[in-house]
């Protein structure tokens, strides 16, 4: 594991001790930049996507939905520039045969930006400075070149254009093709946006850093249409709302920071861009992207397909292509900064050490966890039936085994809000205790009050 991602080793420990993430393949040694998330960690996905979409689709009225597919018509990809435009710089290490981006490794190596030199100057640099690879040491590398990121894949039939199609390395293509279908068959009117949450895939030359950077990731992607006129004033409330959900999911506002993209370091679709940064154990980084992305996309797919992809005004009959405005959220970034943000190494007044995850409790895998304070009758029996109850509402787990202590620890790594401990009171008066896991402060509620109690907590 490198310098870099020593920085997360505790975190990726308690991800694979508790069913957040594993690595992929482990079986057969892994597979690089592959993982499968948990039971744990496909609950707490789960939680963020479910709550992205409550909030920026069902929570406003002018959004609307689509799952669209992972593979597109390749003239679509030729259209929107990626199979012309979508690479990296790679350059290889001649000793070791490892490959890197060469931007990245002048950027570690030497210190200096490298988003604006040409593949002759980077090559250059590097040969000149007797740059070292990071893997053996050595000071020999090839030339610097393009590099696509687009997986290909082979279908029996694509038309003209042969047998090649491409895995998407993003989600917004799919939302440009059926725009016009959209605005033919729901009744929506400028402005409007389009969400999606789906896989994308990317053959990164250099994925690292845990879940940050891999070969397939989620996108949470929205396209929101608009006029020209309107998109400055449009940019800035999307770029407030993602602020908004930042706070919503509970990350600290003082480790998310803005970053404006200088104007020659733009995307070719891009007049505006700002990222979302994060304050990661391993450096600041890229966490979200909000783009102005003109009408570049609408215009392509009209004039490479031939087809009309015009918006007509309801009232004054004009007709025109509305402009886009994109923020775009990745779910493995976002898991990935909640558990950076929430975890924690306390040390309790008793000098004992836990671990413990401070989600939010509307993201946290397991809401509440249930124990009967010894296994044998009836103290199961009446545990059973609160679990019961409240499994109907919420994902709750029932745990019997070993001391309490050692339950509330579990449960603590696990960043479950609330812990409810049946015991022999319970037997007597109908009451439990609720033990809270950020401050250990534990109360007797009654068992009939239990989700009146819960529920504003919890949401």
């Amino acid at each position: 594991m490198s310098q870099i991602q020593d920085s997360l080793k505790p975190i990726v420990a308690l991800c694979k001790r508790r069913g957040f993430v594993y690595p992929g393949s482990e079986i057969y040694g892994g597979f690089a930049n592959t993982y499968s998330f948990g039971p744990y960690g496909v609950e707490l996905k789960r939680n963020i996507k479910d709550l992205w979409w409550k909030m920026f689709v069902h929570e406003r009225r002018d959004m609307v939905g689509l799952d669209g597919p992972i593979l597109l018509h390749p003239k679509a990809w030729k259209a929107s520039g990626h199979v012309d435009g979508f690479s990296d710089a790679l350059i290889d290490c001649k000793a070791c045969k490892s490959r890197f981006r060469c931007d990245h490794l002048i950027e570690e190596t030497l210190h200096q930006n490298a988003d604006d030199l040409t593949l002759v100057q980077m090559t250059d640099l590097v040969h000149q400075n007797k740059v070292k690879c990071p893997k053996c040491g050595a000071s020999d590398f090839t030339e610097a070149r393009h590099f696509n990121l687009m997986f290909q894949t082979h279908m029996s039939k694509t038309g003209a254009d042969g047998d090649v199609a491409y895995l998407r390395p993003e989600t917004a293509q799919a939302i440009f093709l059926d725009y016009k279908n959209i605005v033919d068959t729901v009744r929506v009117k400028l402005p409007f946006g389009v969400a999606q949450i789906g896989k994308a895939f990317r053959n990164e030359i250099t994925p690292g850093n845990f879940v940050f950077r891999v070969i397939e990731f989620e996108q949470m992607e929205i396209e929101y249409f608009t006029r020209e006129a309107a998109w400055e004033k449009t940019f800035d409330s999307w770029l407030q709302e993602m602020h908004r959900w930042c706070k919503r999911i509970g990350l600290k506002s003082a480790r998310v920071h803005e970053k404006e993209h200088p104007k020659e370091q733009l995307s070719h679709y891009s007049k505006r861009t700002v990222d979302l940064v994060y304050d990661f154990p391993f450096g600041t980084s890229e966490l979200y992207g909000l783009a102005y992305r003109t009408d570049f996309d609408l215009s392509r797919h009209a004039e490479c397909s031939g087809q009309t992809i015009d918006y007509t005004d309801p009232e004054t009959r004009e007709k025109f292509i509305p402009h886009v405005i994109e923020p775009t959220f990745g779910v493995e970034r976002t898991l990935l900064a909640l558990l950076c943000d929430a975890y924690e190494e306390e040390k309790l007044e008793n000098g004992e050490m836990r671990t413990v995850l401070h989600f939010a409790p509307c993201i946290a895998p397991v809401k509440v966890a249930v124990f009967p304070l010894m296994k044998k009758e009836p103290l199961a029996e009446k545990a059973q039936a609160v679990f019961a109850t409240l499994q109907a509402l919420w994902h709750c787990e029932y745990d019997e085994s070993g001391a309490i202590g050692k339950r509330y620890r579990r449960q603590d790594e696990l960043g479950t809000p609330f812990c409810i401990t049946i015991d022999f009171d319970t037997l007597e008066n109908d009451t439990v205790t609720l033990r809270d896991r950020d401050s250990m402060k534990q109360e007797r509620v009654a068992i009939r009050d239990l989700v009146s109690h819960l529920a504003p907590k919890l949401h």
